[in-house]
């Protein structure tokens, strides 16, 4: 899948200076790239029973809902804070800069749903471990944790040890 680089935008210093930023807008305007990815990852989960693919707010909802719709499974979003309207669990997490929440709903999923949690990227881990506290806070069976692209540089995937980890893009 590295040939997904070529349909990936490098942006220099965004969101600020010094951060080379991976645009994936290009592979999603892509119909045959964007497709292609969806077919990839239902082929290796298509078999695995998942109950619920779990998204991650805002751009792992774009693979998670076509994903989830050809599984034939539930989506279940994790939000940023204060976005959910009924009763949530919450989970905070570091960032460079400070800190951030996400939310899940309390009922999002029964215990023991078999889940896949999805983002378009792993960096630092913050985000993916946060994520991955709230699904065993909803006792969440996570089946695997996969991302469109992994900064490998930056060590998130050591973050996440226990749980089996597929990036289809690595840079």
């Amino acid at each position: 899948m590295e040939e997904l680089k070529q349909y990936i935008r490098n942006i220099p210093d965004f969101p600020k200076k010094g951060i080379l930023f991976r645009d994936i807008t290009t592979l999603l305007g892509n119909r045959e790239k964007f497709r292609e990815v969806i077919d990839v990852l239902y082929e290796r989960y298509k078999d695995k029973k998942i109950d619920s693919v779990v998204a991650i707010d805002s751009r792992g909802f774009l693979f998670g809902s076509a994903l989830a719709y050809k599984l034939g499974s539930a989506l279940t979003v994790i939000r940023k804070k204060g976005k959910l309207p009924y009763k949530t669990l919450s989970a905070t997490y570091s960032l460079e800069y400070g800190e951030d929440t996400l939310e899940i709903h309390e009922d999002a999923f029964e215990p023991g749903s078999k889940v896949l949690l999805i983002d378009d990227l792993l960096a630092t881990g913050g985000t993916i471990s946060a994520a991955t506290e709230l699904v065993k806070k909803l006792k969440g069976e996570i089946a695997e944790i996969v991302f469109v692209i992994e900064l490998s540089g930056l060590n998130g995937r050591s973050k996440l040890g226990e749980y089996s980890v597929y990036s289809m893009v690595t840079y």
